[in-house]
């Protein structure tokens, strides 16, 4: 009876590379009746092999992976274990992700501003094979279908594709071109040219100035995470 009691439990799979976030989230899920954690990783390649062994029903990750793209890491999920479901919890503002998240496969994007019972919450929703975004974001989703795309755009970053502002994030998160080419299996040439059309797209005339403006983009977002733990 027990046993079986356990199986019923949803299952839950955290990625994160902090070790704080994970304890927390451990914990959180651990005293919640009907979850457990299925297990946790702070990389995309250990997390993608356990996730495929295990098949978790709920997957909790964080967008920023540092030697990985989270957006890709949410595809190839899809791809190999398609009955599980999917999770963003990131520092990462939703108005440049979310959308993002959802179109690569995920069913959820909730920021880490918000409480752990949020989470949970969330998780929850997520595991019944529904959708959880903000009310701001879905009303934006919405208008960008009633509208067209570009009606509904709040930031200059929005312009950027997928690749580009992983290329702009990773930069000002402190990674190199080369660096960043190894983490994306991509060539040197191809990170400088979305460099380059991030640089034109946000109206820099410098790659000095795109990499100010991607250091205090990053900057931003670990000050409003530390603001909110706090």
């Amino acid at each position: 009876m027990s046993s079986e009691a356990v199986r019923e439990k949803t299952q839950v799979f955290v990625v994160d590379k902090h070790p704080a976030i994970r304890e927390v989230l451990r914990s959180k899920i651990e005293s919640h009746p009907e979850m457990q954690l299925g297990g946790d990783s702070a990389s995309s390649g250990e997390a993608l092999s356990l996730i495929e062994q295990h098949a978790p029903d709920v997957v909790v990750l964080e967008i920023s992976l540092g030697e990985a793209d989270g957006l890709a890491l949410i595809q190839e999920i899809r791809s190999k274990v398609p009955e599980v479901r999917i999770l963003v919890f990131s520092k990462y503002d939703e108005d440049l992700y979310a959308e993002r998240a959802i179109e690569a496969g995920a069913s959820g994007y909730i920021m880490k501003t918000e409480s752990t019972d949020e989470v949970i919450r969330a998780i929850e929703l997520v595991s019944q094979g529904q959708v959880f975004l903000s009310r701001h974001v879905a009303s934006r989703i919405l208008s960008r279908l009633v509208q067209g795309s570009g009606d509904t755009e709040t930031s200059p970053l929005e312009k950027l594709t997928d690749r580009e502002l992983t290329v702009f994030r990773k930069i000002g998160e402190g990674y190199s071109v080369r660096q960043i080419a190894d983490q994306l299996d991509l060539n040197r040439k191809t990170i400088e040219t979305y460099r380059r059309r991030a640089k034109e797209k946000l109206g820099h005339d410098t790659v000095e100035a795109l990499l100010r403006h991607a250091v205090q983009w990053v900057e931003q977002g670990a000050r409003d995470k530390a603001d909110t733990a706090s």
